[in-house]
């Protein structure tokens, strides 16, 4: 059962009674398969925006810290290169290329770098990524970790087939990106590095929602709260703008994922999750 303290960060999180349990349960079922694996390991969380990845990734790395396991958990986001660099891939590549988000936008041969560390038993300087001055910021002291967890918004997705590609999905699409320029080099990063970087994640735990319409309600609920807390954030149709880069992605995880993750979670219109799939059952 979780520790009392992450009892009380569930209870934080404003969710109903029935809903703890229920969280309570998954991170019960998770935390007894991640307690069996061969150590040193690196372990990977995958979901859309809102998903609540970054939650679970922090609390079982409490959890396995409480069995005496030197865990700790990183974002994908964490990775991502500075504004200078970004802005530099967009006028080497394409102007889209200077948002954040999509593969090609991080440093991803460091985070190979850091997660061979960790297999390795060596020491790891883990990033930290400041999303408000949009830039990197100093790494984490050196540590050697038993378990990583790496939670990231698209892990585990494969590059599509070209001929994928040349259907717009959304307006970003149609109009910004013409040629299919951005589109084939973000596919070529997933096909590179980001595959070398995703077969290291074992187990992938999916927290699978139940579209993209819920995703982007999600997200609109986080800008909510960022309003709330700061007096600032995107507008309704900045948002709208802001999720475009990530739908087609999201939505080839609906159609990749269900094969490749070896954990399920699936996530009601709530965000709660209401059950767990093993790979093995499949």
């Amino acid at each position: 059962m979780p520790t009392n303290t992450t009892k009380q960060k569930l209870s934080q999180l404003g969710l109903s009674t029935l809903a703890q349990v229920a969280y309570g349960q998954m991170l019960t079922e998770l935390l007894s398969s991640l307690s069996k694996l061969p150590l040193p390991a690196v372990v990977g969380i995958s979901g859309a925006q809102g998903s609540g990845k970054s939650t679970l990734a922090a609390l079982l790395a409490v959890e396995l810290q409480a069995k005496g396991i030197k865990a700790q958990a990183v974002s994908l986001d964490d990775y991502y290169l500075g504004t200078n660099a970004r802005s530099q891939l967009a006028k080497q590549v394409h102007p889209l290329l200077a948002q954040r988000g999509v593969p090609g936008s991080h440093d991803i041969q460091q985070a190979l770098e850091d997660t061979h560390a960790v297999l390795t038993g060596k020491p790891v300087k883990l990033p930290v990524f400041d999303k408000a001055s949009d830039d990197r910021l100093s790494a984490l002291a050196a540590q050697q970790l038993d378990l990583l967890i790496v939670e990231g918004w698209c892990l585990g997705v494969s590059a599509q087939d070209d001929v994928d590609l040349l259907q717009p999905l959304n307006k970003l699409e149609a109009e910004e990106d013409t040629d299919v320029r951005w589109r084939h080099y973000v596919n070529k990063q997933l096909a590179g590095s980001y595959a070398d970087y995703w077969r290291l994640l074992q187990p992938l735990i999916w927290l699978k929602a139940p579209d993209w319409e819920s995703i982007c309600r999600w997200r609109a609920k986080q800008e909510q709260q960022l309003w709330q807390q700061r007096g600032a954030g995107m507008s309704e149709c900045e948002l709208s703008r802001f999720m475009l880069p990530f739908q087609r992605l999201t939505q080839a995880s609906f159609q990749q994922l269900p094969h490749k993750a070896d954990y399920t979670v699936q996530l009601d219109l709530n965000q709660q999750p209401v059950a767990i799939i093993s790979k093995e059952l499949i």
